[in-house]
């Protein structure tokens, strides 16, 4: 594409510490495909999960601005830790002081908003990275949307290293997946709705569902998150009317490109050709 063209892309920014938001991507795409999209990932400097608020902040603001820059007036955070431990900063400061024009969406609201219609007893469970726990982000907006629901966190900090390893399904990962649901379900046997708090953890449904009992229903945030878009580019026309209809995709990378498009491929289901940037 010319740089000409280029400089004419208004894209929906979509970033992630790593390859799980390309499983949020695919949902996007999958309802959404007629935008523009760039993909950012900042893989030579994942996983986020164990890194403190500081620092994710950091990493995530320079990430968005770089899609600031290259034309994207919307960024979803599709990673639960940027979600958790940048988004509020970033709505609250950076936005409103340099890019009043711009906005910035996380993937834990979308996915905590779906909840009353889907749990009949109101005990909820999530499995997530560390830091996504340590944050209490997904407690915090259980608690807004209704107090009387009672939120179970489960850290699983082996499975974002089970799946980027390719062991995903591999006999390995049945011990980390089988123990970390139970404990989750010994902490509170009235759980009837699971929340996946990562966006790696899609490529360990088939694991995670073995060990699922019946009747709890396992929530994938890519649906929700495509669908949230959706209803917000109708509700917000100065964005989705500035938004290029082109239905491409780029895919950006600060590691290097062939490990990238090698497990991109495999989290997006189609061939990835990445270029690497520094952030």
């Amino acid at each position: 594409m010319e740089e000409k063209e280029l400089s004419k892309l208004k894209p929906i920014g979509v970033f992630d510490s790593g390859y799980g938001g390309l499983t949020i991507l695919k949902e996007i795409l999958r309802l959404l495909p007629q935008y523009d999209y760039i993909y950012l990932g900042d893989n030579a400097r994942a996983p986020y999960g164990t890194r403190s608020f500081d620092v994710v902040y950091d990493f995530t603001r320079q990430a968005v601005e770089e899609l600031f820059s290259r034309g994207c007036r919307l960024v979803i955070l599709a990673c639960n830790t940027a979600s958790a431990k940048a988004l509020r900063t970033l709505q609250e400061q950076l936005i409103p002081d340099k890019y009043p024009d711009h906005r910035v969406l996380g993937v834990i609201l979308p996915t905590v908003e779906c909840l009353p219609v889907i749990t009949k007893t109101g005990h909820i469970g999530l499995l997530a990275t560390p830091g996504t726990v340590k944050s209490h982000s997904y407690k915090l907006e259980v608690a807004k949307i209704d107090p009387e629901m009672t939120i179970t966190e489960v850290e699983c900090p082996m499975w974002v290293p089970l799946v980027e390893s390719g062991e995903f399904d591999g006999p390995g990962a049945d011990y980390f997946v089988k123990k970390r649901i139970n404990t989750l379900l010994e902490m509170d046997p009235q759980i009837d709705t699971m929340i996946l708090g990562c966006t790696h953890y899609p490529l360990l449904l088939p694991k995670i569902r073995q060990y699922t009992p019946k009747g709890v229903s396992i929530l994938a945030q890519g649906e929700f998150v495509a669908r949230s878009l959706e209803n917000y580019m109708k509700r917000h026309s100065e964005i989705e009317g500035e938004t290029s209809k082109g239905g491409s995709v780029q895919f950006l990378t600060t590691e290097n490109t062939d490990k990238f498009d090698s497990l991109a491929s495999l989290f997006l289901g189609k061939d990835v050709i990445s270029s690497r940037i520094y952030l």
